[in-house]
């Protein structure tokens, strides 16, 4: 361990550790999705004091009050106003996505067939697909229906407890599968819900509007109009392994990026010295951000434009600003050491990750990077980088689709993690209250 390393860890006692991350589990678990987690981002900020605005609305902002917005209920910016003026001071952001790889219910999605009910799924984005297989899985998302009274309504629903499952094909019939086991996502993903003929069964809008009726809003769902449904894994976050070096969970990517951002974002709200900062949580970052709510559509930039309605002002002020770009980063694998250029090879608990890539599909460069590097050191937090091997391809973040998108100096950072993209990844112990803490510096305009 290197001398950051073991100032860094000192810094942190096992208290704060634990609370840190007993807290971030409880944080992926109230949110299978984007529009949970957007709604578990608002009542932390609510209770922190923050004034939520309407987009609809005409805005009227006090110097030294902190406020947020959301589109979509998936997507989120949330910023604390500073007393010298944004054109002059600028914005320090924070940027992460709400959304994760999952399996999509379809719109008409009852599958009746050889003595069983089953749903149809799409893929979401870039999903391992194997470990969807045997798993105790839920269903949550958003819901439009008409109530009552006959008007449309909507509302969040979580079934919390395993409901379903994608069986996998035993050894027996398929003699190949652990040598070269493919997966139609048509036909091998369809998730099981019950056995037994259709008339045996309610079809998947009469069990939405059962689960819809048993909550709390005043007016009852009638019918169902439309949803969008994912299926996730009820299996909660946790620390584990044998000394607790590891936080296993869904959504890891991006969900741990998100905490850490909200939890620096309210804790830098309550310095006396007043600063403009920001944080956004985007929604469909893993299919590419094109979106109204994504990176790559508008949300920034017109929440932005309405602080800095002068083109001349805005330009200025993001002249001043600096966005870091918190998403995970590829650790070092123990079995799969060849996938990795071996002079960038994170290393979990070996503290947040710089990522690097010399055709733009990460935004850092030489500025930002020293920047944060300069940052991690005055607080002892030990930082390391990635690059991918120059014979394979890299993916890529929200950090250059924002810095294209408004002009801003990105850097991208992320935490070292196995298995991304799994239904359960596994991240660092250690990394993100490491993270936290540099981005808390960042936040404090303690280092140019």
């Amino acid at each position: 361990m290197s001398k950051a390393e073991a100032n860094s860890t000192a810094n942190h006692s096992d208290t704060q550790q634990i609370a840190f991350n007993q807290d971030l589990c409880a944080f992926i678990d109230a949110s299978p999705t984007p529009f949970h987690a957007t709604a578990a981002l608002t009542q932390r900020l609510d209770a922190a004091g923050f004034i939520a605005l309407d987009e609809s609305e005409e805005w009227s902002l006090d110097v030294g009050k902190n406020y947020y917005v959301t589109r979509n209920q998936s997507s989120l910016i949330a910023w604390t106003q500073g007393s010298a003026p944004l054109v002059e001071q600028g914005m320090y952001m924070l940027g992460s996505h709400t959304d994760s790889p999952c399996l999509k219910v379809k719109p008409q999605a009852d599958i009746y067939d050889h003595n069983s009910w089953r749903l149809g799924v799409e893929v979401y984005g870039g999903a391992l697909l194997n470990p969807w297989f045997d798993r105790d899985l839920s269903l949550a998302g958003r819901v439009h229906f008409k109530d009552s009274a006959g008007q449309r309504a909507v509302a969040m629903v979580d079934f919390k407890c395993p409901i379903a499952t994608i069986p996998s094909l035993a050894i027996h019939l398929d003699r190949e599968a652990n040598k070269n086991r493919s997966i139609n996502p048509q036909t091998h993903l369809p998730v099981l819900l019950a056995c037994g003929d259709k008339d045996q069964h309610q079809a998947l809008n009469e069990l939405l509007i059962q689960q819809l009726n048993s909550g709390e809003q005043k007016e009852k769902a009638i019918s169902i109009l439309d949803h969008e449904l994912c299926f996730y894994d009820t299996q909660p976050a946790a620390v584990i392994g044998v000394k607790g070096d590891f936080i296993a969970a869904s959504r890891l990517d991006n969900l741990l990026s998100c905490y850490v951002g909200v939890t620096t974002l309210l804790e830098s709200a309550q310095q006396a010295d007043s600063s403009w900062s920001l944080l956004i949580c985007s929604d469909h970052e893993e299919v590419g951000s094109c979106s109204a709510v994504g990176a790559a559509g508008p949300f920034l930039q017109q929440t932005l434009q309405r602080l800095l309605p002068n083109a001349e002002d805005f330009v200025r002020a993001m002249s001043r600003s600096v966005l870091i770009s918190t998403d995970n980063a590829h650790a070092l694998h123990p079995s799969h050491a060849d996938k990795m250029d071996p002079n960038h090879s994170p290393k979990i608990n070996g503290g947040p990750v710089i990522k690097v890539n010399a055709n733009q599909r990460y935004a850092s460069n030489s500025e930002t990077q020293s920047m944060f590097r300069a940052i991690c050191d005055d607080v002892n937090v030990p930082v390391q980088s990635f690059v991918v091997r120059s014979d394979m391809g890299c993916g890529s973040t929200i950090g250059p689709i924002t810095a294209a998108e408004i002009g801003v100096k990105t850097l991208d950072v992320g935490m070292p993690t196995y298995g991304m993209h799994s239904i359960r990844e596994l991240a660092g112990s250690r990394d993100p209250l490491w993270l936290k803490t540099a981005l808390m510096r960042f936040l404090s305009r303690a280092t140019k």
